[in-house]
């Protein structure tokens, strides 16, 4: 195989930096299957990858990107053959695993989903990691109990990929829809067209005073936020009420107490789409191809990108600057 173009992340003299390299496919981390990469997509995880001090890399160089999409070209497994269309997202991709954003991918046989009907390979990576992260967290809210009846559901950082696809999947699902927003001036109309009823800033869901126990407002809440906001949307979950919990946009530590627990009843449930188990992870990427995909996917797309535009994505994504998703088309 002749070489080819990935985007990788180094270190040299201790300053960490970008370039678009050329390598062969020796370079890549072992695996059994090898793909040719149609697209990925820029995650909040890829963008904090390409700088220093954020615990994302250890060993450099590493090529970036946690999510792919494509077609298998080589094969040592029974699972797959050359031509099969398929997806990779979590794991070790674009981490401790040669990723996504790369001509060629090697990984693990375990590691790849077969493209479910329904989906294109542009589409899966429109959904990538956040979407599918979406579909987890509103997986194992309804798991609790969670259902439209029983009242609005709260979603957090409305405007990046993961909030805005958590919208998408609810509207499909018919639950009145709550979404938070710091730039609720400039996306009122984006996200009401997603599917969302309300609009809120998040100083509208912060108590003044915090209390342990507020109004009972929302039925669930998809959070990929976490930080100190967390305290505040536990007091005013109806009993018996949950929070899926999938990101620390907002920092990793907040203060709370035990009453919103054991005097409604309300439950905080981790959400890992890295470690995501198979089985569930094909049944969710078999809903999200199906009655919960949501409808003119590519209006959830922010911009299209390629391998070398990519550090100009991550700059946007970091400052808050990015509306829904970052598509790379790499093929």
């Amino acid at each position: 195989m002749q070489n080819f173009k990935s985007l990788i992340v180094d270190s040299k003299d201790s300053e960490v930096y970008t370039e678009l390299r050329s390598i062969g496919i020796d370079d890549l981390s072992q695996g059994d299957v090898v793909i040719e990469v149609h697209y990925s997509c820029v995650n909040y995880k890829d963008a904090l990858a390409s700088k220093a001090g954020t615990g994302v890399i250890r060993n450099y160089p590493m090529v970036l990107g946690i999510d792919l999409s494509g077609v298998v070209v080589s094969s040592e497994s029974s699972d797959f053959n050359p031509g099969d269309e398929v997806l990779v997202t979590g794991y070790n991709l674009g981490v401790n695993h040669s990723g996504g954003f790369s001509e060629y991918a090697r990984v693990p046989s375990e590691w790849v989903v077969s493209l479910p009907e329904g989906l294109s390979l542009k589409e899966a990576m429109i959904i990538g990691t956040a979407g599918f992260t979406a579909a987890q967290s509103v997986y194992y809210l309804e798991e609790s109990g969670m259902f439209p009846e029983k009242g609005p559901v709260l979603v957090q950082g409305a405007t990046g990929g993961v909030g805005s696809f958590a919208i998408a999947i609810l509207r499909n699902l018919n639950y009145t829809i709550e979404a938070v927003s710091r730039k609720k001036e400039t996306s009122t109309a984006y996200l009401t067209d997603l599917g969302a009823d309300t609009i809120l800033h998040p100083d509208e869901v912060r108590l003044d005073p915090l209390k342990p126990l507020a109004k009972q407002r929302w039925s669930g809440v998809v959070d990929p936020v976490g930080g100190e906001q967390l305290p505040h949307l536990f007091a005013q979950i109806k009993s018996f009420g949950a929070i899926a919990l999938s990101g620390n946009a907002g920092g990793i530590k907040f203060d709370s107490t035990v009453l919103p627990f054991i005097l409604r009843g309300i439950r905080l449930i981790g959400v890992d789409s890295v470690n995501c188990p198979l089985d569930l992870r094909r049944r969710l990427w078999e809903l999200l191809s199906s009655e919960w995909k949501p409808g003119d996917l590519e209006r959830l797309i922010d911009q299209e990108v390629t391998l070398l535009e990519l550090p100009s994505a991550f700059e946007k994504i970091l400052a808050g600057k990015m509306t829904g998703r970052t598509l790379v088309k790499v093929k």
